[in-house]
């Protein structure tokens, strides 16, 4: 029945907006006539002081249907008429330039070929001219003046929700981000917001005057700016901030006080997702986050366009992001394997939403049943595998030996052996850079697991490699989350030690550069991501708690903790000694980490796997630190470092004692 009704019901749905339509598109075309009669006649009268003698009153009679007829069939062929005048613009502006353009160049030639019996249709040149500028600019002129007419009704209809009226703001950066910003605050009616100047720290641009709106200033003198304009909003409209800038400028804005917000990222704009204009609240990703990776998209083209990709963990933060990014480039089946079934469904819906072209597979297996994963294999024949699953909580890990091995390092060797039996193209391991000079359980799991893979590569066709990152932004079990749900709750907020830094990326710039070191790896390689700056974490906690408002150490308590079981101070990407090597990507680059020999990787997958079968914690702790010479000096070196050093932490904090 539902099949039988669809093509009736969309011809109705169809001829009802026709209907709607037409009424308009009529009304349109003839105020279009109308002003192209108009802008003929009165450049006629300007050439000829507005006493048109009677021979070329004549002649504009003549003149007048071809040269309206020629201009309205220019106007049709360019698609005009299919523009919405309430959303007309500078693109749109583009096109009437050509068709003026058009329309003018063969009534000039005419005006120069056609003979002496036919000047009766040769128009002089003034004329033409005139007729052309006013001709058009009336027809975009009208269409503005539609979207004025529009903005003003919506400015009308939507009131501030906030003070009930226009919200004093001022723009801090009058970039090109800054400067697109502003353009597109004036002339939407939504926005809600009166926007005074700009102010920006650059000498050149003081003074300087952009729609309208003048540069009033420096960052510095946003105390003296707010408190003479009564500024309610200061938005950052800088697309490529750094994170010592906002952070500036967010302590100006807190001792004013006045409230702080921001255009999104960069990233975010060029990936399509939000428009400029979207501005929000100021997070802590905007403090952690980069600039946006440039990816070789031509070679991602090549490594995934077409092929049946299988993500594994699939339904944790990376494993996530990895598919939706693999989705841009359209191969021809995702496979998305996880055992957490909640998970799973989530980001199986979220694909087929977005993505419904796109031929998706949910399924729900265990990395380490062999039997089960040698059946998705034989089912779907994978080319390309992205293997993210892992357990990855350091102090959970030290009390599960068991479970890190057998899921990070066995589970790893099962799915890698599995893949090169099938003939998989590329297999890629997602590390970390607790992997290096390992001091916890799941930092020596994940080292091995790099082994392994290099050991791999030596065995099959298939190009195996490992890329080793820090900690990403918003990952199930990262610090971020655990802020922001502590000074929800009203704190206080725990920092295990007052100088623990970490190294930061966000998801989508992880999930992105593990592609492309996976398009660019020939196999045995452990690539290794430009992480930036290491964050202190302190500094992080101050910042979430300053960006709610609140003072830190005197509104919201810092706790400091010590150090749990199995964490450094201070995370690493490379091991001591190992040389790095450049690519072709400025933020990637390869660690010449040498493989161990095949039987020393054999036996001591054989002894690993003996030991968690036989649940042998403490000797798994023992073997790890007799395998990996690295993770015994880190073990004793680290040993030193749990303990909080003594003396006061003032100046920035207040310290807490620890318990």
């Amino acid at each position: 029945m539902n099949g039988t009704l669809s093509i009736p019901q969309t011809v109705s749905r169809e001829r009802r907006r026709w209907t709607t339509r037409l009424p308009v598109r009529i009304i349109q075309i003839s105020l279009d006539l109308g002003a192209l009669v108009w802008a003929f006649v009165f450049a006629y009268l300007l050439r000829f002081d507005f006493q048109i003698p009677a021979k070329e009153f004549s002649r504009l009679l003549h003149q007048l249907p071809y040269v309206v007829l020629l201009q309205m069939g220019i106007l049709a062929l360019l698609g005009v008429y299919s523009f919405i005048w309430r959303y007309v613009g500078m693109p749109e502006l583009k096109t009437f330039l050509r068709a003026a353009c058009a329309s003018a160049i063969p009534l000039l030639a005419l005006r120069i070929f056609l003979p002496e019996p036919l000047e009766i249709w040769r128009i002089p040149f003034s004329i033409v001219i005139m007729d052309t500028v006013f001709g058009f600019g009336s027809l975009f002129g009208m269409r503005v003046l539609r979207r004025g007419l529009h903005e003003h009704q919506e400015r009308r209809r939507a009131p501030s929700k906030e003070t009930g009226g226009d919200v004093p703001a001022l723009l801090v950066g009058a970039g090109q981000a800054g400067v697109l910003a502003a353009r597109e605050m004036l002339n939407r009616g939504d926005m809600r917001l009166a926007v005074k100047g700009f102010v920006d720290d650059d000498p050149a641009k003081q003074g300087a005057v952009i729609h309208d709106l003048k540069v009033l200033g420096t960052t510095d003198d946003l105390p003296r700016l707010v408190k003479e304009l009564k500024i309610a909003q200061v938005v950052i409209t800088i697309a490529r901030i750094t994170r010592g800038d906002i952070l500036r400028i967010i302590d100006i804005c807190h001792k004013i006080p006045v409230k702080m917000r921001i255009i999104p990222g960069l990233y975010e704009i060029l990936q399509g997702k939000v428009q400029v204009t979207r501005i929000r609240n100021v997070q802590i990703e905007d403090l952690l986050g980069r600039e946006p990776v440039l990816l070789d998209e031509k070679q991602l083209g090549e490594f995934l366009a077409g092929k049946r990709v299988l993500v594994t963990g699939a339904g944790g933060s990376i494993g996530s992001e990895l598919a939706r990014q693999v989705a841009r480039f359209a191969p021809s089946q995702l496979l998305l394997v996880d055992r957490a079934e909640f998970g799973l469904f989530n980001i199986d819906m979220e694909m087929r939403r977005n993505w419904p072209q796109l031929s998706i597979v949910p399924v729900v297996a265990d990395i380490g049943e062999e039997a089960r994963i040698r059946s998705v294999f034989s089912a779907y024949w994978p080319q390309v595998v992205l293997h993210a699953a892992a357990h990855k909580h350091v102090p959970m890990m030290e009390s599960n030996p068991v479970e890190a091995i057998t899921n990070n390092v066995l589970g790893t060797q099962l799915l890698g052996k599995i893949s090169g039996e099938f003939g998989v193209e590329a297999f890629v391991l997602i590390s970390t850079d607790k992997a290096v000079r390992p001091t916890s359980v799941m930092g020596a799991s994940k080292r091995v697991a790099e082994l392994v893979v290099q050991d791999l590569a030596c065995r099959y066709k298939t190009r195996f490699v490992a890329v080793r990152f820090g900690n990403v932004i918003g990952s199930a079990g990262s610090v971020v989350p655990i802020f922001r749900e502590q000074i929800r709750r009203g704190g206080p907020v725990t920092v295990t030690h007052p100088d623990m830094r970490r190294y930061f990326m966000t998801i989508p710039e992880a999930a992105q550069l593990v592609l492309q070191a996976g398009a660019m790896g020939e196999g045995g390689e452990i690539f290794i991501l430009d992480m930036g700056e290491p964050v202190r974490i302190l500094d992080l906690a101050v910042a979430m708690i300053t960006l709610t408002g609140l003072k830190p150490f005197e509104e919201m308590d810092v706790v400091f903790t010590g150090l749990r079981p199995g964490e450094k101070l201070h995370e690493e990407l490379e091991l001591l000694g190992e040389e790095i090597a450049k690519t072709r990507h400025p933020k990637i680059f390869i660690g010449k980490l040498a493989a161990y020999p095949p039987e020393e990787v054999e036996r001591a997958l054989v002894q690993l796997e003996e030991l968690a079968l036989g649940g042998k914690r403490d000797s798994i702790r023992a073997f790890l630190n007799s395998f990996l010479p690295e993770a015994k000096l880190a073990v004793r070196r680290e040993s030193e470092e749990r303990r909080l050093p003594p003396g006061d932490y003032q100046g920035t904090q207040r310290q807490t004692p620890v318990s």
